[in-house]
């Protein structure tokens, strides 16, 4: 709350405090904008009158920096105008004229709540079917995949991930995650690899103040950010022999230690662990616990690598390129050559390595036609001399990227044939033809 009037301030603070909400008070803007660069606040409630910076300043700040959170503007009658015209251009949310009840400003905090709910409402039941249109194919594979995907979203039990580097295993998580009966709840990921042994502790559990040298406050950890939600542990296969126990006795008691802390806190997540190793051989060779490897390992989801899928190639090529290139560029051809070179390639990196070859070729080929020698030299050097793509092949590939830079457009306008046309620089009416003869529903959203 930022008001500089203590008598004022003061009452309407612990009538918030007394409903529930957690309240800071601060006597000018550019305090508040102090403030708000070190957390987020839901609601920032200010009078409009005030010293060093006012409340309209503060107010478009907020907008430009912080546009989650919602405003409450307090004003006297000669600057009601003022207010008036920032709640009009959407800039603040509603505001009180003083002197006002108190009931009247716990209405207007209500109303934000309420408001707030039903974006994160909104949000949720948007989330799984942006999630799933990241998983880019019609083959086989990945039908199967999603379908599995579904099916282990729905059982709140561990899952282990397994697949080679690229192949997507956090965005399969989130997707599962996403369509869970803990999608209303925080998502938190952390790489098994990335951190020594001692740090893993403190990042995984927390600590207190003083813990340790510079840990100058209380931190909680990755197990209390994912509170009522998921867990995501990249790289599992990587964690050294006592990290693995630590994960294996919090999984069992379902509590945590922060480090310099005898205190046991209860925590309520599900476990998505990942792997691009072979976790069954590093248990027979004595390098991962087999009782941590049981408890990860409720359900399992292996992930296709990209060389058994290379029927969504030209899917995949064609949504990286709309990824890559700038917005209202044109989207660069690939020659036959380029294809074939594309087709051969059995990519050890998976869709990452795609994407990095295509941003490659996009750079390289500077607006011109992608041919073979624009890609990066282990692809290209794939393709020998003279050998083409069959005509079925290339009129096949063309057709598939065709489709799904059609669905990638229309998935980027929210399916607005009208604008996506606009996007793709055809006009309306040979999108529709396009469509028709691709076989795309008016109401396809995205690429799947």
């Amino acid at each position: 709350m930022v008001e500089d009037e203590k008598d004022i301030a003061q009452p309407i603070a612990r009538v918030l405090r007394e409903d529930a909400h957690r309240v800071d008070l601060v006597d000018d803007g550019a305090k508040a904008i102090e403030q708000l660069r070190k957390a987020r606040y839901d609601l920032v409630i200010s009078d409009i009158r005030m010293p060093r910076l006012d409340g309209l300043s503060l107010t478009r700040w907020i907008s430009d920096a912080s546009p989650e959170t919602n405003v409450i503007l307090m004003t006297a009658y000669g600057s009601i105008p003022e207010a008036v015209g920032v709640m009009r251009d959407g800039l603040a949310f509603h505001y009180l004229q003083k002197p006002f009840e108190l009931q009247q400003l716990l209405d207007a905090v209500q109303q934000v709540d309420q408001r707030r709910a039903v974006l994160a409402a909104t949000e949720r039941r948007s989330r799984p079917k942006a999630l799933a249109a990241q998983i880019i194919g019609e083959s086989s594979e990945v039908e199967k995949l999603r379908a599995r995907i579904a099916l282990m979203s729905a059982a709140d039990v561990p899952l282990l991930i397994e697949g080679e580097s690229g192949t997507g295993k956090e965005l399969v998580a989130q997707a599962v995650h996403a369509q869970s009966l803990r999608a209303h709840k925080p998502f938190a990921a952390v790489n098994c690899a990335a951190f020594p042994e001692s740090l893993f502790e403190a990042e995984l559990f927390g600590h207190e103040r003083g813990a340790f040298t510079g840990a100058v406050r209380r931190r909680d950890g990755r197990f209390l950010a994912a509170e009522g939600g998921t867990l995501f542990l990249d790289e599992i296969s990587e964690l050294s022999a006592g990290s693995q126990a630590k994960l294996l006795r919090v999984l069992q008691s379902r509590t945590i230690q922060r480090i310099g802390s005898d205190v046991d806190l209860l925590v309520d997540v599900r476990t998505i662990a990942a792997t691009n190793a072979d976790l069954r051989e590093r248990v027979r060779l004595g390098r991962f616990r087999e009782d941590l490897y049981y408890r990860l390992k409720v359900l399992e989801l292996r992930l296709p690598p990209l060389r058994a899928r290379k029927s969504d190639l030209p899917l995949l090529v064609g949504h990286l390129l709309g990824k890559v290139c700038s917005p209202g560029c044109p989207i660069p051809s690939l020659t036959p050559r380029a294809w074939a070179a594309l087709e051969h390639y059995d990519y050890p990196g998976n869709v990452r390595e795609l994407e990095h070859a295509i941003q490659h070729a996009v750079v390289l080929s500077a607006g011109e036609s992608i041919d073979v020698s624009h890609l990066p030299e282990e692809i290209a050097g794939t393709l020998a001399p003279g050998v083409e793509q069959s005509d079925h092949g290339l009129a096949n590939a063309v057709q598939q990227f065709e489709r799904g830079y059609i669905l990638h457009a229309l998935a980027a306008e929210q399916g607005s044939r009208t604008r996506a046309a606009e996007r793709l620089g055809i006009s309306r009416k040979s999108l529709w033809q396009k469509m028709k003869r691709h076989g795309i529903r008016a109401n396809d959203e995205a690429l799947h």
